[in-house]
């Protein structure tokens, strides 16, 4: 692959991105691979003590916690298209993606999960206003990097992981937005089980 292809690819980025944020009326919108990595970014930002989750909801939420150190209090919590996760502002919008949904001042948590309303096939997104967790994000999602500093001339402050998505799906995902409608209705509830019963993993 040539330095012209790869510059391509590596736009991606920041089209979708800019894009996505435009689409749903916030001011910045972070990729990653997947929801549950968008998730886990703003457990590792907040850094809370306990957070309550609607026991019937996707297991890898609570996996994002429990990796953060975060207790979880499950609550039977009728929810459709998207959730507050109490006390944060973060919203689990996995179910949900239509133009002007931002909810101001969130963090917003999306999926493009095959399943999904945009179907990329695998990756998500963090929507949000917040400009000082917007840079945390870049760059803790790519392992602490500063893409604007040559690697070698780096210092890392800042931990971090591989949860980029892969600039391929996102060059997809430009093309998927071209043809999306303005306005989806959420995705239809789905039981996922009851996590206060099932999940059984011992910190």
């Amino acid at each position: 692959m040539n330095d012209k292809q790869l510059v391509k690819l590596y736009k991606a980025f920041s089209d979708l991105e800019f894009t996505i944020a435009k689409y749903c009326g916030s001011k910045y919108c972070v990729l990653v691979d997947s929801c549950t990595s968008a998730l886990f970014l703003c457990f590792q930002y907040f850094n809370p003590k306990q957070i309550i989750l609607p026991s019937n909801t996707y297991i890898g939420v609570a996996t994002a916690a429990h990796f953060n150190n975060v207790k979880i209090k499950f609550k039977d919590i009728k929810w459709s298209g998207i959730y507050k996760i109490d006390p944060l502002p973060i919203y689990d919008s996995a179910r949900r993606f239509t133009s002007n949904m931002y909810i101001k001042d969130s963090f917003m948590c999306l999926s493009f999960h095959y399943k999904k309303i945009l179907k990329i096939g695998k990756g998500g997104a963090i929507i949000l206003n917040d400009k000082k967790a917007y840079d945390y994000f870049i760059r803790a999602r790519n392992c602490g990097k500063d893409v604007t500093i040559t690697l070698y001339k780096q210092t890392f402050s800042l931990p971090g992981l591989n949860f980029l998505m892969h600039p391929e799906l996102a060059l997809k995902g430009i093309e998927l937005m071209k043809c999306l409608p303005q306005d989806n209705k959420d995705l239809p509830d789905e039981y996922y089980g009851d996590l206060q019963k099932q999940f059984k993993i011992i910190k």
